[in-house]
């Protein structure tokens, strides 16, 4: 569950708020108890780590990048329309 920071407008009370995505916002104050907190965009802290977690990583396939092996990579194969699914010759692919 997300944190999420609150200002009331009305005595410029702050505070944070542990809640489900799903919950409706808070709307009074617990300082005041004025109808008046409004919910503030702010920074978060997410970080995504370990592997499988970047584009060259995919779930545990032996597909890793060469580039990160260090090994040399190997050349791109060039399309055709023998093998491009829209077999007309004309779209940037085929040509």
């Amino acid at each position: 569950m997300p944190f999420y920071e609150y200002r009331c407008e009305s005595c410029g009370h702050e505070l944070e708020a542990l809640q489900k995505i799903s919950e409706a916002p808070l709307t009074e104050c617990p300082a005041c108890a004025q109808p008046g907190l409004v919910k503030l965009v702010s920074a978060t802290a997410f970080q995504l780590k370990g592997t499988g977690w970047y584009a060259t990583d995919s779930k545990g396939s032996s597909k890793a990048n060469p580039a990160d092996r260090g090994g040399k990579e190997a050349p791109a194969k060039e399309a055709s329309s023998d093998s491009h699914s829209c077999k007309t010759g004309t779209c940037p692919a085929c040509n």
